[in-house]
């Protein structure tokens, strides 16, 4: 080694200046108070299930009015339909205290009963801020779309022949729809819940809008925020997918991300004493569902349990963690011979009016390509060795939308500068927004701020220390977290 060399410097160039400090962000504009010119009313009989909770540290009030909208925004003849919002807070907020929008994904269930369980677990200090206003999305609650019963089993299909068969049932659900809502079914689109978003501000008496969303409720608020960046106070997207993706990179990302999840879900159950799937639940669901596949199951009612009808109570059950044992517990009951369980948590979303057709009609209306059987066939049989449980359903069921009507894309506007800091988190393991799909939208959105939470299931917000301290900061105070934060499981 060389020994340290002494220098005089007088011929040395200059030390490089301090780079100047980074400018801070700019200030969270403050929440408005309401002054709101809807009209909440005691909620209806039918919506019985908004009933608050008993809560030891706050006494909950609920509410319901009806927000009337234009069928589709961008078909102002087709005429009008309503929508429900749902307004919980404390018993003794008072009328004008700031609102809090809440959108959920249009896969899980109407924004009404979001809003009410966000209010029951979130941070007493949130409720203290805002009342929350859940907005529901288009096709659910007393917009209920019924294009059914949707009884496609899409895991019973295989070949290009059996494929055509799909593509006709496909079709004939899309008649039923179109017998029942007309030329109104292209409203039920996510650029539809960024024109209620705006009709809802505007009745809720502010000049900006706080708001949380999640799932593909997190997308419509981004479109939102972009078309009126002057209208934002405060947003938090919680596990957004990438509203900018086409079919088919949409549906193979979230098959990829279906399988992390599961992966996450078995990794959970075997951990415990009692998995009533053994020490490898993959295999043991892998299996049942190739058996499903050859021979479906009866109950003693006589409901069959199909394979399909399997991958989509998995999938469903996938998002909410806190339910993951009793899927556990379904599921090996239907692998022991009893699958009324399992039955039970799909049939819900097969029957009219259920959840699938709203995910179904909001799904398709927001991508423009449309594929062949021959494409859908190719993408099965890939997609079955890359992604073995969710890969093949997945596939097929890119020909549930092609009979269905293409909509205009959806343009993308440029905020320019004008858009206040938004936070956007992303899920390791969520099945309707990959990770990845949520840094994307981060990286393309002005002055996004991106928390990474290490867990599972379709939105963050409150189930974790670390995200709940980080969306509760900055919504009540506008204290801002640091970009890139990573929250641990």
């Amino acid at each position: 080694q060389r020994p340290p060399v002494a220098v005089r410097g007088e011929n040395m160039p200059p030390p490089p200046s301090a780079a100047p400090p980074a400018p801070a962000p700019p200030a969270l504009p403050e929440p408005d108070p309401a002054s709101s010119s809807l009209e909440f009313r005691d909620c209806p009989g039918g919506r019985s299930a908004l009933a608050p909770p008993t809560l030891a540290d706050r006494t909950l009030a609920v509410a319901c009015t009806q927000l009337t909208v234009e069928a589709d925004p961008a078909q102002p003849r087709l005429g009008r339909t309503r929508i429900g919002l749902v307004r919980v807070g404390l018993a003794d907020a008072p009328p004008d205290r700031p609102p809090l929008l809440v959108i959920g994904d249009s896969n899980t269930r109407p924004s009404a009963p979001v809003a009410l369980a966000l209010a029951g677990k979130a941070p007493l200090a949130l409720l203290q801020r805002y009342t929350l206003i859940g907005l529901d999305r288009r096709g659910s609650g007393v917009d209920e779309l019924e294009c059914g019963p949707i009884n496609i089993d899409p895991a019973g299909f295989g070949t290009a022949v059996r494929l055509s068969a799909l593509l006709e049932q496909a079709r004939s659900v899309v008649q039923d729809c179109y017998l029942v809502h007309a030329g109104a079914l292209s409203g039920f689109r996510t650029a539809s819940t960024v024109a209620d978003v705006e009709q809802a501000r505007l009745g809720l008496g502010v000049d900006r809008l706080s708001a949380v969303g999640i799932g593909d409720g997190a997308s419509a608020l981004a479109l939102w925020s972009r078309a009126h960046p002057d209208a934002v106070a405060r947003l938090v997207l919680d596990g957004p997918p990438d509203p900018t993706l086409n079919e088919p990179d949409a549906s193979e990302a979230r098959a990829a991300a279906a399988e992390s999840t599961f992966d996450a879900f078995a990794a959970a159950c075997a951990a415990g004493p009692d998995c009533p799937l053994g020490a490898d639940p993959r295999a043991v669901v892998s299996s049942f569902v190739e058996r499903l596949r050859a021979q479906p199951l009866a109950s003693a009612d006589g409901r069959r349990l199909t394979a399909g009808m399997t991958v989509t109570a998995i999938l469903i059950g996938l998002g909410n963690p806190d339910g993951w044992p009793d899927l556990a517990t379904a599921l090996g009951a239907a692998q022991g011979g009893e699958p009324t369980a399992l039955i039970n948590r799909v049939a819900p979303l097969l029957s009219d009016g259920g959840g699938l057709d709203v995910a179904l009609a909001t799904g398709c209306n927001d991508v423009q390509r449309r594929l062949t059987p021959d494409e859908v066939a190719e993408l099965t049989e890939r997609w079955r060795e890359l992604y073995p449980l969710f890969g093949a359903t997945t596939a097929q069921r890119l020909l549930l939308c092609a009979p269905w009507p293409t909509a205009a894309p959806a343009a993308l506007p440029d905020p320019g500068t004008a858009l206040p800091p938004t936070l956007l988190i992303g899920i390791a393991h969520d099945p309707r927004g990959p990770l990845e799909a949520t840094r994307r939208l981060a990286g393309t959105t002005p002055q996004a701020l991106f928390l990474s939470w290490q867990g599972s299931g379709t939105g963050a917000f409150p189930r974790t220390p670390c995200v709940t301290g980080a969306v509760t900061a900055m919504l009540v105070d506008g204290t801002m977290p640091v970009d890139g934060t990573l929250c641990p499981p």
